[in-house]
């Protein structure tokens, strides 16, 4: 039996509120093994934010419902299991703050600028904007989400210019550095940046496989924005 069948065996989908009933399931389901139990956790979570998020704007689209599925990849005889824990989530009568600060516990870093809680961002974003535009509701949605995960407003601000943008991406605000730094300055943060959210090291500090999808696409925002700027730079 797999895990994801041991889960949703232990909850109830009658239950009025299913995340208390699955936070006991991987409580005593898992007790022992609390490496699984905090992959298990970690994937619960972020399954019922995709689901809540997908509902923000009151309609939940085929297109979004992909792209749930491009940013979290599971075997396909598990597929039918998923399913159940994502429509069980729409239903939940529980708010999505109380997933959030669910997931915003699992950060294995301890610190505010956790780069795992930026990957599920990214890839609520990722949903948000399937069905192509990220709306007021949603976007209300994920900055009180960032607010959960106690992420500064300048971060979030970086967050969302790699995923929003009327007229091009400003490359300064996606590295986070200003306009007044040398470049030697900005290479030095490009490369801490690449360091500190390289797809490899956040698989290492426990960021599901299937999330590898969402840290390669912001590395590769990364190195779009360093490249405009040294073109920028050198053409000064």
């Amino acid at each position: 039996m797999s895990f994801w069948e041991k889960l949703l065996n232990a909850v109830a989908e009658t239950a009025t509120n299913a995340l208390s009933g699955l936070i006991e399931a991987i409580r005593t389901v898992f007790e022992g093994d609390p490496e699984t139990r905090r992959q298990v956790a970690f994937s619960v979570a972020i399954i019922a934010l995709s689901a809540k998020m997908a509902k923000a704007d009151g309609i939940v689209t085929e297109r979004e419902i992909d792209a749930f599925r491009e940013i979290f990849q599971f075997p396909e005889h598990e597929a039918r299991n998923v399913a159940r824990l994502y429509n069980l989530a729409k239903q939940d009568v529980a708010g999505y703050q109380a997933y959030a600060e669910n997931l915003a516990g699992l950060c294995s870093s301890g610190s505010d600028h956790c780069p795992v809680l930026e990957n599920v961002l990214d890839g609520l974003f990722h949903i948000a904007k399937a069905d192509g535009a990220v709306h007021e509701k949603e976007l209300s949605f994920l900055t009180e989400i960032a607010a959960i995960f106690r992420m500064s407003e300048e971060q979030f601000a970086r967050i969302v210019e790699r995923h929003v943008h009327i007229e091009g991406r400003d490359p300064y605000l996606v590295l986070g550095v200003s306009r007044e730094d040398d470049f030697p300055t900005i290479r030095r943060h490009y490369h801490s940046l690449v360091r500190e959210h390289h797809p490899d090291r956040l698989i290492a500090r426990g960021l599901p496989t299937s999330f590898h999808a969402i840290a390669n696409d912001r590395m590769a925002r990364f190195n779009a924005a360093y490249a405009a700027i040294e073109r920028e730079l050198r053409a000064a």
